[in-house]
């Protein structure tokens, strides 16, 4: 059995045997052609041009129609890259001036261009080096006549093991047939990652080099909720897995009864369970599992891949989709949520030492007014369509909040200047996501229609932890009591103020806190559509009292090991 650690970037567990894709690339002689060649080579790369051309139209076409219109726009990086001057000039000139085949010269010219990206200090860069890796590949195969990687045919379940899939590979992966797939190469923040999550597929990326230690037909276990992958896994390892996947199934058909069963207490509490959402697709998934609305709608993907800001328009017809969707259900618009690091095109922004402290999320909206208020006017126009509701990031002060609703009041003028209609009395709400907004709290919520208590972030700044630092991870603990406290101020402040008061982070999507949390005093949670079914059975298994018992026990405990300790033991009890 061999145990490897990678970055899971698609929930789920997948159990099967291994396909290997030897795709790292194809060996290409260095052999030169004569100078009455030439016109001959160059003939040759023009037509694997069109060709590539037409094939990333089709992908495009076809994720775009599984996947939507966001995510098909990732063939658009392709598509630049392949009608750049500076690259198709660079092969062209190792063919004219070096007598290069047009293999050879394809080869030579994207390893360069992809060693600069490599060595990119912006994440975005970085990344773009993969969709020039999938480009070059897609023209070798046009050149030298090579069969594209067929994976949209397989007949039997695998778990594909590669050095790295391309977004194009991934997109035409059947779930039916892929339970899942495992990488040597790629990030969490990559388009392949993207498309595998957006198909549910379970995904470990980032592994590094393994493909030596492993064989097709070999059984493998990917957790795509851990990062971990199993190879030849010993007869206890794989009794587990099966169990767990087993009790997983088994709890989703019986969760999905609950569906259309109100999320309620045995004491008659009605408890609000929102969905989280980032692609305009997922509302489907959020009404199949009976969210009462989007409680957090994550438009940063309109910042995916981009190179100028997204447009009013842009803006517009993502957000009209969903509250198109969602049928007369409350829609929260979370303003950009994104660091510098994803927006350079924005002047004036340079590479950071310490992003999550840095120019990131309002801060970054409220430094670019041509990337905040194209925002906002779209969904002070969208609010026409239904219950729409707006809700800045990571507030830390007052004078933060004041300037978003001052943008604010000059997107309602620059509408009112084109007479366009909107909803005059559009809710604004802010997250608490920092220890400053929640020491601060009563002095928000005379200011705000609503807060929503992210706690992935107010933990890391609370308890000053990296969440995506592997070696100060254990220290990440959302139970850890200084957190209890700052979410007890903030629901405290918010009930006393009348303003409504909803929690958004990891923490509201584990069925081990929902007593907890209901015990506080919170009556709205949004999470992942997936977390739904099972949160609302723990709310219709238990009274109002009880949870008010078991939160006044835990805010005595001294520690986040206490606490956990007493939550799973209560949770335990509920006899699930």
């Amino acid at each position: 059995m061999e145990t490897l650690q990678g970055i899971p970037v698609s929930p789920g567990i997948a159990i099967s045997k291994a396909l290997i894709v030897d795709n790292e690339g194809f060996m290409i002689p260095r052999y030169y052609v004569g100078r009455d060649a030439i016109g001959d080579e160059l003939r040759r790369f023009e037509s694997a041009i069109e060709a590539a051309a037409n094939e990333i139209a089709t992908n495009r076409h076809s994720v775009t129609a599984q996947l939507g219109e966001k995510i098909g726009t990732i063939f658009d990086a392709h598509w630049q890259m392949l009608r750049d001057p500076g690259v198709r000039h660079g092969v062209e000139t190792l063919i004219r001036e070096c007598e290069y085949s047009a293999e050879h010269a394809v080869t030579s010219t994207f390893d360069t261009f992809a060693n600069v990206l490599r060595r990119s200090p912006s994440p975005i860069l970085a990344e773009r080096a993969h969709d020039l890796s999938d480009l070059e590949r897609c023209l070798l195969r046009h050149l030298t006549g090579q069969a594209e990687l067929d994976l949209a045919n397989l007949t039997s379940e695998v778990v594909l093991v590669a050095h790295s899939l391309t977004p194009s590979e991934t997109a035409k992966l059947k779930p039916a047939w892929v339970r899942g797939f495992v990488t040597e190469a790629g990030g969490a923040g990559s388009h392949t990652a993207i498309v595998a999550k957006g198909l549910e597929i379970p995904a470990v990326v980032g592994v590094g080099r393994f493909l030596t230690k492993v064989s097709t037909n070999d059984l493998v276990i990917v957790d795509g909720n851990t990062g971990a992958v199993i190879v030849r896994p010993d007869e206890e390892t794989l009794a587990r897995y099966q169990t767990e996947v087993q009790k997983q199934r088994s709890l989703a058909e019986r969760l999905h009864l609950l569906r259309d069963m109100p999320p309620e207490t045995k004491d008659g509490v009605r408890i609000g369970l929102m969905a989280n959402i980032e692609f305009p697709t997922e509302v489907a998934a959020c009404l199949e599992r009976g969210a009462d609305g989007i409680g957090l709608y994550r438009t940063e993907f309109l910042c995916l891949d981009c190179d100028a800001p997204p447009s009013e328009d842009d803006h517009y017809q993502a957000y009209a989709r969903v509250v198109r969707d969602v049928a007369g259900r409350p829609v929260v618009i979370r303003t950009l949520d994104i660091g510098g690091d994803k927006a350079g095109w924005v002047e004036g922004i340079e590479n950071e030492r310490n992003p999550v402290l840095g120019l990131r999320s309002i801060r970054l909206s409220l430094r670019a007014p041509q990337l905040f208020l194209p925002q906002l006017r779209a969904a002070l126009r969208v609010s026409m369509l239904g219950d729409v509701r707006l809700m800045f990031p990571l507030i830390t002060t007052l004078a933060e909040l004041r300037q978003a609703k001052a943008f604010l009041a000059e997107a309602r003028h620059e509408l009112d200047s084109r007479n366009e209609a909107y909803r005059r009395d559009l809710p604004v709400g802010m997250m608490v996501e920092s220890p400053a907004a929640a020491v601060m709290i009563d002095r928000f919520v005379g200011e705000v229609d609503f807060v929503s208590i992210g706690t992935n972030d107010l933990t890391q700044y609370t308890l000053a932890v990296d969440r995506g630092n592997a070696s100060v991870a254990d220290l990440y603990q959302a139970a850890d009591p200084a957190v209890l406290r700052l979410i007890d101020a903030t629901l405290r402040a918010a009930r006393q103020a009348g303003v409504k008061a909803s929690l958004c982070g990891q923490m509201s999507s584990e069925p081990v806190y929902t007593m907890l949390l209901l015990g506080m005093g919170l009556r709205e949670m949004s999470i992942p559509p997936s977390s739904i079914p099972e949160i609302k059975r723990v709310c219709r298994h238990v009274t109002l009292a009880e949870c008010e018992r078991v939160a006044a026990h835990a805010m005595t405990l001294d520690n986040a090991r206490d606490v956990e300790t007493f939550l799973r033991d209560q949770y335990r009890q509920l006899g699930f």
